[in-house]
């Protein structure tokens, strides 16, 4: 038993219910899930997805850049980093580890994140243009720590992964994956707090910059 089965059961024995979920009362929860209507929603006044996942990834404090191919990202996160001074070394999902980084000067290892790693690389499993937001979702190719450690999170967004809002996102996360993975991240520009005496301060709990590389 799973420990988050372990503790299920124990609520379900404080509850006075049976350990062990039935078939149909496990299968007529399923169903209430899978039929729930959506709640309301604003009307959308943008038709451009793209176009509005860049406006407000900016506006977030994130900055992005738009090139037509994959096969032009690597050119893109050099130019990016030599532009900020930054370095030219990185950690990457070792899902982009076939990516020709070294011939853009690029020196990337494909692993989780370390606490000296300065620039991370990532993909995201897709992105919503009413927020500006991406959705990673953590697996063994795509470890969570490669855009949570790094000062620098440099983003790769396939622009036809680019959704209208967070029910898309969690629509085609069903579509595609079925149950979530273990860490399911929203990333909407570099971290902030204003916890101390109302004062914003930028990479209190992670990366101090965001830059997003949309191709396609």
């Amino acid at each position: 038993m799973s420990a988050r089965d372990n503790i299920l059961a124990r609520v379900r024995k404080g509850l006075g219910l049976p350990g062990n979920i039935p078939g149909a009362e496990s299968d007529k929860a399923r169903a209430y899930m899978a039929q729930q209507a959506r709640g309301p929603r604003p009307t959308y006044g943008w038709s451009d997805n793209v176009a509005r996942f860049c406006e407000r990834s900016e506006k977030l404090g994130s900055t992005v850049d738009r090139v037509a191919s994959l096969a032009e990202v690597p050119q893109a996160v050099a130019r990016y980093l030599q532009s900020k001074g930054l370095p030219t070394s990185a950690v990457a999902w070792p899902a982009l580890q076939d990516m020709p980084w070294s011939a853009a000067g690029l020196e990337v290892q494909a692993r989780a994140a370390r606490g000296s790693d300065l620039v991370g690389i990532t993909g995201a499993f897709c992105a919503v243009a009413e927020t500006g937001t991406l959705m990673l979702l953590s697996g063994e190719d795509t470890p969570a720590t490669v855009s949570l450690l790094p000062e620098t999170h440099i983003a790769l967004v396939d622009v036809t992964r680019i959704v209208p809002g967070m029910e898309e996102a969690w629509a085609l996360m069903k579509a595609e994956r079925g149950a979530p993975p273990r860490a399911v991240n929203f990333v909407s520009g570099p971290s902030r707090t204003a916890d101390i005496e109302q004062t914003i301060v930028i990479g209190a709990h992670g990366p101090y910059r965001v830059h997003v590389v949309c191709y396609g």
